[in-house]
């Protein structure tokens, strides 16, 4: 294992746009839901004629789907991420929109037979119900409550309001309230692996809002003593959940 500073030099340099984890190769794992969401998601665009996808990264998700409908939009508001989404879906013929997480979604009321999200910020229920036209379906996989808090209140201290959000139950009611009707609901609980400090620091510099104000030196101390950890054969170990909804209108 490389020194202590120089796994933080590489972990500090290493790209963190989009939204593919293939830099963790080797050095973190997460076990993944078992009912494969990509998989299923590209089953879906398939059968229909017009598609959104929110909150798309950088595309990668999207761009498995070996089948996309005629209209094929994808909506992504960090703007590093909307770029690289553009790059990679452009020749596919796929529109990507820049938006603001604040605002409501720039499309006509009813025009989508299915909107599908692969860990959307936060679910405009509303927007979702109105772009959708009558009949079609919203298909996600959602962050669940609590998800990587052993390793972000490692760094920041219990938050024990913090682990009441993204229920899926609370989720599922707010689609209900908004007119839509829940068809599937599943959670999963999945296992992650960290086994150097590098691939931490990577991960909370690619999920900012895990600890908002993460950076080595204000939490050096404690990067340090995961990093002792680590070299003694103790890898750091956490859980994601997630939740698969589908909605109908």
């Amino acid at each position: 294992m490389l020194s202590f500073d120089a796994l933080v030099t590489e972990a500090e340099a290493a790209d963190t746009a989009g939204w593919g984890f293939e830099w963790l190769s080797g050095r973190a794992s997460e076990e993944r839901p078992p009912w494969g969401y990509a998989g299923m998601m590209a089953l879906r665009l398939a059968a229909v004629r017009s598609a959104l996808d929110l909150d798309t990264g950088g595309g990668e998700v999207l761009d498995e789907a070996k089948v996309l409908p005629p209209v094929m939009v994808a909506t992504e508001s960090w703007r590093p991420n909307a770029l690289k989404a553009h790059a990679r879906l452009a020749r596919r013929g796929v529109q990507v929109v820049e938006v603001s997480d604040e605002a409501g979604l720039p499309f006509r009321d009813g025009v989508f037979e299915l909107v599908t999200s692969r860990h959307p910020v936060a679910p405009k229920w509303e927007e979702i119900y109105r772009v959708l036209r009558p009949g079609g379906y919203y298909f996600a996989q959602h962050v669940g409550p609590a998800s990587a808090f052993e390793l972000i209140e490692y760094f920041l201290g219990p938050l024990p309001l913090e682990r009441r959000k993204r229920d899926p139950g609370q989720e599922a009611r707010s689609a209900e309230a908004a007119g839509l009707t829940v068809t599937d609901l599943r959670t999963a609980r999945c296992r992650m692996v960290f086994h150097d400090v590098g691939a931490v620091i990577w991960i909370l510099r690619k999920c900012v809002w895990w600890v908002p104000d993460f950076s080595v030196s204000r939490y050096r101390h404690l990067l340090r003593q995961l990093d002792s950890d680590m070299r003694q054969g103790k890898p750091f170990v956490a859980h994601s959940t997630r939740h698969l909804i589908e909605a109908r209108r």
